[in-house]
């Protein structure tokens, strides 16, 4: 009988990602396979230092000892070759990360494997990769930033933090905002707060974590996985949002409407192991702080036009946008 994964949170992160590997990269690019390889193979039994999402993705699996059946599962996921990856197993079986699953495409894109995995979340250094899979629609899917100067995670719980519009949600709000300004954005969302918002790259993925919460022992409030909103949305736009997470059914433990206010040192109170948003003007600041990644636009995406060559189309209900 084949696994079901179907009520397990499935992360499909890059070695690149797990574990530092930016010098062994600049060797790649440098010397290529043949000099990458002899550096891995004299190196293999050196313990390679946490990447960008070695904390998120430890602290995901420590919720498998205390939830009622294992929730979470963890696919590292690599373009080494078998041989060349074995510093990558030996590292995993170091840091003991209960981590079994493992895939080395041996140079290949590792995108085309996101659906024989049952991946629900990609996160990769690689952006044709995860273009490859935004453009897909399969899973929710981020490019990672460099990791945070100085991030203590000192929780034991695990925190993830998402932008809203272009993220969680559709990006029709976001292209209104750019499109028609901040007053006609404001305008609409209070005229149609009751109206759901339509699903973003991301809806799934926290549809499945409020899911995962409640296989926990603990009342959702005390939950050792914490999600929160992170969004420059405010009143009053802001109540759109929260009535459309009672649609999904989802439970959020925090959100934060900031109106324009800077998110990183929101994000740093946090203690966010994560957190995703679509602008790289958010995640600069905030990858200073806490482990950061980019949600892109699809490929065909109007947010991808220079702002003076968006349009709306006078034709259709008009098109939500942000500000997020």
């Amino acid at each position: 009988m084949p696994v079901d994964l179907s009520e397990v949170l499935v992360i499909g992160v890059s070695s690149r990602s797990l574990f530092n590997l930016e010098e062994e990269n600049e060797i790649f690019e440098k010397e290529g396979i043949v000099g990458y390889r002899q550096y891995q193979l004299e190196h293999e039994n050196d313990l390679l230092e946490p990447g960008t999402a070695f904390h998120l993705v430890q602290r995901l699996l420590h919720l498998n000892e205390s939830a009622k059946k294992r929730i979470v599962e963890v696919v590292v996921m690599s373009r080494n070759s078998p041989e060349t990856g074995v510093r990558v197993m030996n590292s995993v079986k170091a840091h003991q990360l209960d981590i079994t699953r493992m895939a080395f495409s041996g140079g290949e894109p590792l995108s085309p494997y996101i659906d024989g995995f049952d991946i629900d979340l990609f996160l990769s250094k690689d952006i044709k990769d995860v273009q490859y899979v935004i453009d897909s629609k399969e899973c929710a899917a981020a490019y990672i930033y460099a990791p945070p100067h100085s991030f203590n995670s000192t929780d034991n719980r695990v925190k993830i933090a998402f932008d809203a519009d272009a993220v969680l949600f559709s990006e029709e709000s976001e292209h209104r905002y750019k499109t028609e300004g901040m007053d006609a954005f404001h305008k609409y969302e209070a005229e149609h707060e009751d109206d759901p918002l339509k699903e973003g790259p991301f809806a799934k993925l926290l549809i499945k974590l409020s899911k995962i919460q409640e296989e926990l022992p603990t009342r959702i409030e005390l939950s050792p996985l914490r999600i929160a909103i992170v969004t420059a949305r405010n009143a009053p736009s802001h109540m759109r949002v929260i009535k459309t997470l009672r649609k999904w059914g989802v439970y959020v433990d925090e959100a934060y409407f900031l109106g324009g206010i800077s998110k990183d040192k929101i994000l740093k109170a946090f203690g966010a192991h994560i957190f995703f948003d679509d602008q790289d003007a958010h995640l600069k600041e905030a990858s200073l702080h806490v482990p950061s990644a980019r949600v892109p636009y699809t490929s065909d995406s109007v947010l991808n036009l220079p702002i003076d060559k968006l349009k709306v189309d006078k034709t259709t209900p008009k098109a939500k946008t942000k500000k997020d």
